[in-house]
């Protein structure tokens, strides 16, 4: 009898010790490497408050934006930051929704922003940067955010220092939005939701991609949702490189914020050179990590562009006769992470959606047009699941492009189905 009493002990610690092995991992206080520096209770687009925070973590440093002030924080992020315009990349915004400490859903949302953007034009009000900044003629004043909140989902979103910031160090700072979600509410696990390049930092964080000096991934979230994400890569600013060129150098009238594929071209009859827009290291500048971080090669699937001036040595590398550049075969040797999130794969406890939207109809731009796409990424990059080690859905949103991913309304009822 006391055998049989002691072996059922036995069996019931050992079915508790494989139960908490596999369990997620108990909520927990506030990493002391994080300062909150600042909070505002008045913020505008509807969110209850935002919250400034510093890591200290040794590794994180002041990363260069572009020097005509293109890449500055503006609007009130630049309050939020204190009225710095180029900030510390140690530093980031938490931004809290209503009902953040009382909606029904127990599991919070971390919205989690792209390329060039923020979370109030993001997720709160597509219109804040006037019309077709949106991806239509006519844009709303509310997003995922206010449909989600209204819902009783407890929604979050983070916001970067630098517009297209080191992903890496982003993605540290996905992990310390998670981290202070979770001691704030007392649970153990939050969802994720990436968009465009958000989807990077978010699957660097789960997929303990890191800096040397970073954290691993802490299991500390339940669901990985990615809009528009290039989980595939892309390769949009080389493929159609004349076409992008004229949005970004200034004196063909660009004013963009982002990269070129080219290191001097010819603008009304002046060859220029802009060292500071490299996709790559170049003369002393690196403004875009973040986005060298996603190119890769799509030119073995739907060929490249050859309507644009210049096409083979903008995307192969050269001097072409108007352009020159190194070719992104070459950037991708200068950090491209997208062949490394791909090998680190996303835990199988991690359940993956994956969202594509099907419309190239951004204003504005020349439109991916090689194949299906969102008029930025491919349908089949942001679709890619390898290395995702649960896939719990995926969904093309055939009337969305890129950059309506943040307030469609089928998008987010799709987004509130697989959270649900």
């Amino acid at each position: 009898m006391v055998r049989r009493f002691g072996g059922w002990i036995l069996a019931v610690l050992l079915a508790l010790l494989t139960g908490l092995a596999g369990a997620p991992p108990a909520s927990a206080a506030a990493p002391a490497y994080l300062t909150m520096e600042a909070r505002y209770d008045t913020p505008a687009n509807g969110w209850d408050h935002v919250e400034r925070y510093l890591d200290t973590t040794a590794g994180f440093r002041q990363e260069q934006y572009p020097p005509d002030g293109r890449g500055d924080q503006d609007g009130q992020r630049l309050t939020f930051f204190g009225g710095v315009k180029q900030p510390y990349s140690g530093r980031f915004l938490l931004y809290s929704a209503p009902g953040w400490n009382s909606g029904a859903h127990q599991v919070p949302v971390l919205l989690v922003h792209g390329a060039n953007d923020n979370p109030d034009r993001a997720w709160a009000n597509p219109g804040e940067s006037g019309g077709y900044g949106c991806g239509s003629a006519s844009c709303p004043n509310t997003g995922l955010m206010q449909y989600l909140s209204t819902q009783g989902y407890r929604v979050f979103a983070i916001g970067f220092a630098h517009k297209q910031g080191d992903n890496l160090m982003q993605a540290q700072e996905v992990g310390d939005a998670v981290a202070l979600i979770r001691a704030r509410l007392g649970v153990a696990q939050v969802d994720l939701v990436g968009w465009s390049k958000g989807e990077m930092s978010t699957r660097a964080y789960v997929s303990s991609v890191k800096p040397s000096w970073g954290r691993p991934y802490a299991g500390d979230v339940r669901k990985l949702i990615t809009l528009g994400g290039p989980n595939g890569g892309y390769d949009y600013p080389y493929a159609h490189g004349w076409a992008h060129d004229f949005s970004i150098w200034p004196e063909c009238g660009g004013k963009v914020n982002a990269p070129s594929p080219h290191l001097h071209m010819t603008c009304y009859g002046t060859y220029q050179a802009h060292p500071e827009y490299a996709f790559t290291p170049t003369g002393g500048y690196d403004d875009y990590p973040g986005q060298r971080q996603m190119l890769a090669r799509w030119d073995g699937t739907y060929g490249v562009d050859q309507s644009q001036q210049d096409w083979y040595t903008t995307y192969y590398g050269g001097q072409g006769f108007y352009t020159d550049g190194t070719g992104i075969q070459s950037a991708i040797a200068a950090g491209s992470l997208i062949a490394p999130l791909q090998q680190a794969g996303i835990p199988a406890q991690v359940r993956t959606f994956l969202l594509a939207g099907g419309t190239p109809s951004i204003l504005g731009i020349f439109n991916e047009n090689r194949g299906p796409s969102d008029g930025v990424v491919f349908v089949s990059s942001a679709l890619d699941t390898t290395g995702v080690g649960t896939v719990g859905g995926t969904a093309l949103v055939a009337g969305a492009n890129h950059l309506q991913l943040g307030w469609n309304t089928t998008v987010a009822a799709q987004i509130a189905a697989w959270i649900d």
